[in-house]
């Protein structure tokens, strides 16, 4: 059984579940707590809301820093991603190591695991029902040629774009190299 907390953040109010071994469950920020908190209890229902231990409070404490726009580095968090299929893992394990500002792309994941650009889809599909995002920065793997590609937080792919830019990467389209003639 899970505990977890609502927190409120510069975006929103988010959710972390955990248990005895650790984060299982993050809930990126959605406008309102009744809307954040029956997401969480869709995936744990039963959990029960508490005071998070001082673990927990940290990691809480670093999602709100990280949302106020300063560098935070989750590597450290505890996580339990329960029972995965050996390639979700390994894939949650590389996404893991991303860092602040650095970005990849589902094929490219895949090529790292030593796998066919064929399972570019499956790094997608385990970056859409990853557990803890923020924690494993599923929000820093791109589609294909450094497109957005989708995002299943509350506010989809704007939510991704935001957060990135909270990193300094601009997704916008660049400005046209040459402007047209104005009579």
């Amino acid at each position: 059984m899970a505990d977890y907390q609502l927190f409120d953040t510069a975006n929103g109010v988010a959710a972390i579940a955990w248990t005895d071994a650790g984060v299982v469950g993050f809930r990126l920020p959605a406008e309102s707590a009744e809307r954040t908190e029956r997401s969480l209890l869709r995936r744990f229902p039963g959990a029960v809301r508490r005071a998070p231990p001082p673990e927990i409070a940290a990691a809480i404490a670093a999602a709100q820093r990280y949302f106020e726009g300063e560098e935070i580095d989750f590597s450290g968090v505890k996580v339990d991603l329960g029972e995965q299929a050996p390639f979700f893992a390994q894939i949650y394990d590389s996404v893991r190591r991303l860092g602040w500002g650095q970005t990849t792309t589902y094929g490219a994941v895949a090529k790292e695991l030593g796998a066919g650009p064929e399972s570019a889809r499956a790094v997608g599909q385990a970056m859409a029902s990853n557990p803890v995002p923020l924690i494993v920065p599923c929000h820093r793997v791109l589609a294909a040629g450094g497109k957005v590609g989708g995002f299943s937080a509350p506010g989809g792919s704007d939510s991704k774009v935001k957060m990135l830019a909270i990193e300094g990467i601009d997704l916008s389209p660049p400005e046209p190299a040459q402007q047209g003639f104005f009579f």
